[in-house]
């Protein structure tokens, strides 16, 4: 998906490191700013997700780090949360100028609250989505309980926050304490989304009733079920994301997944961060991707993943075929693939050690009524499908039945 890395001034005149990503495609409906957590960046996994999957959706996201965070200027110590808030307001300013203002604010924790102030000053923002946000900004204060005898009576302190130190001001808490959300909601009349998990240690449950009580109608509830604050398990992220992409859709009209555009039947594109690649197989979309474990984002099944589905696929389909043709109880077919290399052990250069070759392992599932003439019958059916026949030449398939219990 192609993304762009660039910066934007905020009202300090301080450059905020940002991406702006966008749909493979071009085709935009509506633009997005996501606000990471507390202390976070723009490259936390969990904003990372969210945004992939809002684009996949058709809409453009801009995630930043705050002042003085992650890759962009200014003291963190000089900051709080009316700055961030400003912030945000900068980032929507930015878009406008550029490309075309958002009408989406998502914000994961105390970015959750930011974007609430945030959006109740824009009037180009349709709807808000927060993630585990506190009911207050002051909640945020219970982090810092240890040192906030210390930031009173000193002007300030050294705080650790997730195992880092950040250095917290006075000004900091008096301004958390200046602010009234509930007054906020009150006003803000806009379609709002709230998702918090009961789990949450961070930022209670109770938080999210506070906001939704507050709010006006149309508002909107969601459990996260088994989530942690952090949403540091990708899957909670991806709900999330696919979430307010669906949510959404209520509120912008356009809000559809277009694949790319092409006139023939397989296509593929990958920008030039990551390796999640879109893919158009005829009207259909899907995703492929590589594990996590060479740094990628693993959204999708990878290459040799998705050429054994298509064997796997091709053999239940014509076991299927067959087995109806011939009026056979065939219940159910399913067939097993591992991809792998094997070394060679006939072959001109095998005493080298290096010569391998691909093996596609197949095992046939055959649940039914079925002798076992049958059963042998459509083990030999399996190895005739269109796609074997079309492997077999270059790859070795070897497929055996599962035994029976």
């Amino acid at each position: 998906m192609p993304s762009t890395k660039l910066q934007f001034l905020n009202n300090k005149g301080l450059n905020l490191s940002a991406k702006l990503e966008i749909p493979a495609n071009g085709e935009i409906h509506a633009y997005a700013i996501l606000a990471h957590v507390f202390t976070g960046n723009k490259n936390l996994s969990a904003t990372r997700y969210i945004a992939r999957c809002l684009v996949q959706n058709g809409i453009a996201v801009l995630r930043f780090d705050f002042t003085g965070l992650g890759e962009s200027e200014g003291l963190f110590e000089d900051t709080n949360f009316s700055s961030n808030v400003d912030d945000i307001l900068s980032a929507a300013q930015y878009l406008e100028d550029n490309y075309e203002a958002p009408e989406l604010l998502v914000g994961h924790s105390l970015g959750g609250a930011a974007v609430i102030y945030a959006g109740s000053q824009l009037e180009s923002i349709k709807a808000i989505a927060t993630i585990g946000a506190p009911s207050e900004p002051e909640h945020v204060t219970h982090l810092l309980s240890q040192k906030i005898e210390t930031i009173k009576s000193d002007g300030k302190a050294m705080v650790d926050i997730g195992g880092r130190q950040f250095t917290i001001k006075k000004q900091f808490l008096d301004d958390l304490r200046s602010k009234n959300m509930e007054g906020i909601l009150k006003e803000l009349k806009k379609p709002i989304l709230v998702m918090h998990s009961p789990q949450d240690s961070v930022v209670g449950i109770e938080n999210a009733a506070k906001i939704y009580h507050a709010a006006f109608h149309p508002k909107s509830f969601i459990s996260l079920d088994g989530a942690d604050h952090m949403l540091s398990d990708k899957k909670d992220a991806h709900y999330v994301g696919d979430l307010v992409a669906s949510w959404l859709s209520r509120y912008i009209s356009s809000i559809e997944q277009i694949p790319i555009q092409t006139d023939r039947q397989v296509a593929a594109r990958l920008g030039d961060v990551g390796y999640t690649t879109e893919i158009k197989a005829g009207k259909h979309s899907l995703l492929a991707d590589e594990s996590e474990s060479i740094n990628s984002e693993d959204f999708g099944p990878s290459p040799y993943q998705l050429l054994s589905s298509s064997l796997a696929a091709c053999k239940v389909m014509t076991l299927q075929m067959y087995a109806r043709r011939k009026q056979w109880e065939l219940t159910e077919a399913i067939v097993h693939v591992d991809f792998r290399r094997n070394y060679t052990v006939d072959c001109e250069d095998c005493e080298s050690g290096t010569k391998k070759i691909d093996l596609l392992d197949c095992t046939v599932e055959l649940i039914g009524d079925l002798d076992e003439t049958q059963r042998l019958r459509l083990l030999e059916i399996a190895d005739r499908c269109p796609v074997h026949k079309t492997l077999s030449p270059t790859i070795t398939i070897q497929s055996v039945l599962k035994a029976t219990e």
